[in-house]
């Protein structure tokens, strides 16, 4: 058998999603978003006392198709997305690898002699942004989804106004169906709202032609110098308008969190054949009927609707609406699942849903945790245009993270010459924090909701990185390792007894600080002892026969690990017996599981102010463990406890 540290990459099914039912399922996930902004888009740039005057209407639509091309297009599906880790986007796979090139750059310093060392001095602040990027993502992720629905319903205003009263029971009847359905999986989520979307966006684009072919001279918003003109003409106002033609790419920064669930080629697919040309074309057509009746600045988008499909194109709105609520539900599922592979939170279940990509993920309880709190932004706005304040902070913020950490991972782990980076970012760099101090004006309109959930939020990150470091550090000293161990066994001591213990492990080299408990508590051994770790392989599935690796260390000694694909059931009891004929001896229907749980108790470690240590202290004691989710009999399962002082 090989050595437990080999993969078991040869057992591996590898699939291959399907790149066009990936992107049809993509529309009704990833385009949500972005793909219902042309409903309040233009009109609210004119909101904010813009004169629908020719020179301001090709300049908006100008801003809007060119903010399009350069933060979506370019930025995220061009630049951004090919920054994944393992597959996986979003800013914590963003700074993942940021961190990794940090880190390496710190180490040639120090091997050249110019300085660096272990941790380079841009680690922490690099973290610091990154953290704060992701945390303003779940602040949004709490907005989106309310205002998407809020609005979507509020047309029941229009119908009568008698129905008023019923706007907030039914929003929230829909959006705790929506994160109901969130246990179905995003791909068939997608599979359900993609061809509605599909709809959408392809009556988008035609009546968008419609109105195009009515005014062609919208065709002179091409040019970006009507956008440089409308900003440069308006003074502070401009950063009214700037917040506004925001709202027409919030959902931009999805493509990329939303990556690991459908796949960089099929959401690249998805945009540029027909996201990116339905909107585009609608925003022209748009302009156009501005410039041919500029009062329907008011509502241009139902306006451009010829009046015997105005209630089926409400209604399809509605959908389309609801349906943009899935983009941020998903994203945030996928940036949860990053934070705590990389230690940033503690640990939840995590459910699988699809054999296709590994990215496709449910989590029961933060489901439970997003939607108590969209539905109690609801209940605390009551109106999507109480919510429109808040609306787009959050994105803009996010965006000028993903910026920042994409131009370091170019420079420095790409290696892109300087001059390539600084042409091609800098500019990148510019309209972002054009658009983010457009969007600051907003934070006491309701911004304060996203900001104050961010800064939440990054102490949450902050405390618990903290908190795990320390009890790294500790753990260090702790442990011995396992082939040292075996080394001091000698046939007189300790005593064995008769049957296997098993014991679950993170690492099969060290020894596990349950059976450092019980040898010291008991004073004996089990003939057999078997150190297991499960291992989580890349691919869906693990074929049974090559489930196992396993080493024999001598003395009754094992080192096993079972590796199973994402969508395999854990059932270690069975999966042992499978593989008996490579455990020659050992008693395996005797088998006993040890499983530590470490209880963290105060300490005099560094861990200040008070509040934070017990902050840590209570995410510490509540967190999941490996075992709490895994095919174990409960009727030889033994829990040991240690205390661990933080």
């Amino acid at each position: 058998m090989p050595l437990p540290d080999q993969p078991a990459a040869a057992g591996a099914v590898r699939d291959t999603p399907g790149t066009g039912s990936l992107a049809v399922a993509a529309l009704g996930v990833v385009f949500g978003d972005i793909g219902t902004s042309p409903i309040y888009a233009v009109q609210a740039c004119f909101s904010h006392g813009l004169r629908p005057e020719p020179a301001n209407v090709l300049g908006v639509i100008s801003l809007i198709l060119w903010g399009l091309t350069v933060v979506v297009s370019v930025k995220y599906a061009l630049i951004v997305m090919r920054a994944d880790n393992h597959g996986e986007g979003g800013v914590f796979s963003l700074l993942a690898l940021t961190l990794r090139a940090a880190r390496r750059t710190s180490d040639r310093e120090a091997d050249t002699g110019r300085g660096g060392g272990a941790e380079s001095r841009a680690v922490w602040p690099l973290m610091l942004v990154g953290m704060f990027g992701a945390a303003l993502f779940f602040g949004d992720s709490m907005i989106t989804p309310a205002i998407s629905v809020l609005s979507a319903v509020e047309g029941l205003n229009v119908v009568s106004p008698r129905l008023h009263d019923l706007v907030l029971p039914i929003a929230i009847a829909i959006l705790v169906g929506l994160f109901v359905l969130q246990r179905f999986g995003s791909q068939r989520i997608g599979n359900s709202f993609g061809p509605i979307m599909a709809g959408w966006l392809g009556c988008l684009g035609l009546l968008g032609l419609r109105w195009i072919a009515a005014a062609p001279a919208i065709l002179h918003a091409l040019n970006p110098l009507y956008a440089l003109r409308l900003i440069a003409s308006h003074g502070w106002a401009s950063f009214a308008i700037l917040g506004a033609a925001l709202l027409a790419f919030t959902g931009g920064e999805a493509l990329y969190a939303d990556m690991g669930h459908f796949g960089l080629k099929s959401i690249r697919v998805a945009w540029y054949g027909l996201v990116m040309p339905a909107l585009a074309l609608n925003y022209l057509g748009q302009g156009a009927l501005i410039l041919a009746t500029p009062g329907a600045a008011a509502d241009p988008l139902f306006l451009m609707v010829p009046k015997a499909f105005s209630l089926p194109m409400v209604v399809l709105a509605s959908a389309a609406s609801v349906i943009a609520s899935q983009a941020v539900i998903t994203g945030f599922f996928s940036v949860v699942r990053e934070a705590m592979q990389m230690d940033y939170l503690p640990r939840f279940s995590v459910v699988h849903t699809s054999a296709l990509e590994r990215g496709q993920v449910f989590l029961p309880k933060v489901n439970l945790f997003l939607c108590l709190s969209v539905v109690m932004v609801v209940l605390l706005f009551r109106s999507s245009g109480a919510l429109g304040g808040a609306y787009g902070f959050a994105v803009a913020g996010a965006m000028l993270v993903d910026t920042l950490l994409a131009s370091y991972v170019a420079r420095h782990a790409w290696r892109w010459s300087g001059w390539v980076v600084g042409l091609l970012f800098i500019p990148l760099l510019t309209f972002d924090l054009t658009f983010f101090w457009g969007a600051v004006g907003k934070i006491p309109e309701g911004g304060w909701l996203p900001l104050s959930v961010g800064i939440a939020i990054l102490v949450v990150f902050v405390t618990w990185k903290q908190g795990r470091a320390i009890v790294h550090s500790l753990g260090q000293d702790r442990h011995q390792r396992l082939d040292d161990f075996v080394a001091e066994i000698t046939p007189e001591r300790p005593a064995r007894a008769p049957g296997t213990s098993v014991y679950l492990v993170a690492s099969p080299l060290v020894v596990p600080q349950a059976l450092a408990s019980a040898l010291n508590r008991y004073r004996t051994l089990r003939n057999d002892v078997i150190i297991l770790k499960i291992s989580r392989e890349d691919a869906s599935k693990v074929d049974a026969p090559r489930r196992a690796t396993i080493h024999s260390l001598g003395k009754g000694f094992w080192q096993v690990v079972l590796h199973y694909g994402f969508m395999d059931a854990v059932n270690v009891a069975e999966d042992l017996r499978e593989h008996a004929r490579h455990l020659p001896g050992v008693d395996l229907d005797n088998l006993t599981f040890f499983v530590g749980r470490s209880i963290f108790v105060p300490g005099p470690h560094r861990l200040r102010p008070l509040w934070r240590k017990k902050l840590f202290l209570w995410l510490a004691n509540n967190v999941e463990e490996e075992f709490d989710y895994s095919r174990m009999p409960s009727e030889h399962l033994v829990q040991i406890g240690s205390q661990v002082e933080v």
